[in-house]
């Protein structure tokens, strides 16, 4: 049985400049940081039962890989070789479609999972970049790259993604009374709606050229946030957060909607100095960047608009950094199988 674990994100600014369709153009930035909340992906090796079973939100036994509806594990098992005899289990902190980067967080550790079953060490970023070849290459997902890194590397990371497919990590080092107090100036709250990255960022990609210099200032914004953050200018970084979230729904009609609005004036009337929607977009988790003093306030005043919108799964959600990038948290299969 082999077990590993890999780590949640959050992004600050930067985000859609790690799509394929703009950093072949010119370099994509993102600033981001790995979270406490986890995907776990479980990988026994079964000698006496030749079929496949996938255990998710749903569970499947299959005799040929092929035959799995589960895109991410189809097509890994398909091109590692894998056909039979072979047991894959998965669960999470948090669900699916919030922003966070569940849905390459598992791709990782699935990758790396299914690397140690066949006996191969391959270190954080190789792991990432053959979670970003199932996603992005073999499953055709219209992603970027950022949330393989993120859930591979770990830790507070400005990642650069150049047009030769190279990705640069610039590990940002905040002392730890820097990172406890910018963790404390930050509210996260699910919005209670779920939404596919997909369906906005098709639109995005479409609409690459025509956004490209909103697209080049969104990059370029990494620099001066990275800044902020060392010298402790939370207020500043707050106003970016919220320059950062007006140009995000220039790209896409459906980064945005009514409901997602609703909630995200509701935290600046009530006292936030900005925030944005982790993700692509249209639903998930609404970022706030507020003064401790503000956050209760804005706590009760956001509760109260969630109500009036029937957001039934509207909460909060506790912040800590994470510093480790995927792990193996347990392998007892001392015997490697052949692909």
């Amino acid at each position: 049985m082999i077990i590993v674990r890999a780590p949640l994100r959050m992004s600050f600014v930067g985000g859609g400049t790690d799509l394929r369709d703009f950093y072949h153009m010119s370099p994509g930035r993102v600033i981001s940081t790995a979270i406490d909340q986890y995907v776990y992906v479980a990988v026994n090796r079964t000698p006496l039962m030749k079929r496949i079973s996938v255990r998710y939100s749903l569970g499947e036994v299959v005799d040929h890989p092929r035959e799995l509806k589960n895109d991410r594990v189809r097509e890994a098992l398909l091109d590692l070789g894998i056909e039979h005899s072979i047991e894959i289990g998965t669960f999470s902190h948090l669900p699916g479609h919030t922003g966070l980067g569940s849905s390459s967080a598992f791709s990782v550790a699935l990758m790396k999972g299914l690397h140690a079953a066949l006996g191969k060490n391959i270190d954080k970023h190789g792991i990432a970049e053959a979670a970003c070849r199932l996603e992005i290459d073999l499953v055709g997902d219209p992603i970027g790259k950022q949330d393989q890194y993120a859930a591979a590397l770990g830790g507070f990371n400005v990642l650069e993604f150049r047009p030769d497919e190279s990705v640069v990590v610039d590990p940002v080092m905040l002392d730890y009374q820097r990172r406890r107090e910018f963790e404390n100036h930050l509210l996260l709250f699910f919005s209670g709606i779920h939404r596919k990255a997909a369906s906005v960022l098709t639109e995005q990609k479409a609409n690459t050229v025509r956004n490209r210099e909103t697209l080049q200032a969104m990059a370029d914004s990494v620099f001066e946030f990275k800044d902020r953050l060392m010298e402790g200018d939370f207020e500043g970084l707050g106003l970016m957060l919220q320059s950062a979230w007006e140009r995000k729904k220039l790209l896409s009609s459906h980064v945005s909607n009514s409901a997602i609005n609703g909630l995200y004036e509701a935290g600046i009337s009530a006292g936030a100095w900005g925030g944005k929607i982790l993700g692509a977009g249209g639903g998930g988790c609404l970022l706030l960047l507020a003064p401790p003093e503000r956050q209760k306030t804005i706590r009760d005043t956001l509760k109260k608009r969630a109500a009036e919108l029937a957001l039934h799964d509207f909460q909060e959600l506790p912040v800590r950094f994470a510093h480790s990038g995927v792990e193996v948290m347990v392998n007892s299969d001392h015997s490697r199988m052949m692909a």
